[in-house]
């Protein structure tokens, strides 16, 4: 547990780091939205994990006295994983990189309706990072700065709106299309032209993603790699977990919990013994 305070106060050098901030309407309320994140991100895992690839989950439980956005959390949920990710980039970067690159260590501090999650390369080392700060608000109105980004971050903060209803990738699928979605449980949806200004309840997720990338040659280009495939992500993610609703709707954090027990298992299952599957990195356009 050493390790993770360590990581959570971690206050990156700043050098030619890139900074996106996303935001994210959902027809959800903040209280929805936890549930549904949990759930979404055990059954994409399973979707992502196969043949050696994808998801290790080595640690999640409970944390405290680790103060987290500006003091004002310091208890909620940890989490350590390892993204293996060696099949899943493009070709040119297997050529270019050693094996060692491709696994991605993920510490997470859930303290919501905040988070923040640390990437990192043991082989790289102080040569990349992601960190990705997000806060979670009810309604539409709200602070430009909800992040408290500091004065310098700002000078290079790219903002980035995410409407879920628009198609913006080859991820994009009929099954969890929200134009056309209809929930049994809340009956919500179709969301159509105007859904962000008529939806109730309605929240914003606001999700700032600092990347560093340094190696001679492909700085440039890996970081606009990752924040290329970072917004194809997260649009397809939220898509899903809105159009998931009805298989999440009505749980509670102890059923998540448990949920989370069963998809680590299965996880670990699905690397030692499955197929590989899931999402690519690509160079395709956002």
């Amino acid at each position: 547990r050493t390790m993770c305070e360590k990581c959570a106060r971690i206050s990156f050098a700043r050098v030619k780091m890139k900074l996106v901030e996303y935001r994210i309407p959902m027809p959800l309320n903040v209280e929805e939205y936890e549930i549904g994140l949990l759930y979404s991100v055990a059954e994409t895992s399973k979707q992502e994990t196969g043949g050696g690839e994808g998801v290790e989950v080595l640690h999640n439980f409970p944390f405290k006295n680790i103060p987290v956005y500006g003091g004002r959390h310091s208890s909620g949920q940890y989490t350590y994983k390892i993204y293996h990710l060696s099949r899943k980039v493009p070709y040119w970067v297997r050529a270019l990189a050693p094996a060692g690159a491709f696994r991605i260590h993920e510490e997470s501090w859930n303290c919501f309706p905040y988070t923040k999650t640390v990437l990192h390369n043991p082989y790289m080392k102080e040569n990349f990072y992601l960190e990705i700060e997000t806060y979670h608000s009810n309604g539409l109105e709200h602070e430009d700065n909800i992040l408290e980004i500091s004065d310098a971050d700002l000078k290079i903060r790219q903002i980035c709106k995410i409407d879920i209803s628009q198609n913006y990738s080859s991820d994009f699928s009929s099954s969890c299309d929200p134009t056309t979605f209809l929930s049994q449980t809340t009956n919500r949806g179709p969301l159509t032209e105007g859904w962000i200004e008529k939806a109730d309840p309605v929240m914003v997720v606001f999700k700032a993603i600092r990347t560093n990338f340094q190696w001679f040659g492909l700085q440039e280009k890996i970081e606009s790699l990752i924040l290329k495939n970072q917004f194809r992500v997260l649009s397809h993610f939220h898509q899903q977990l809105y159009c998931w609703i009805d298989s999440w709707h009505g749980l509670t954090i102890q059923d998540i919990r448990r949920i989370e027990e069963e998809t680590a298992a299965e996880l670990e299952y699905q690397r030692k013994y499955g197929n590989i599957r899931g999402t690519l990195i690509t160079d395709e356009t956002a």
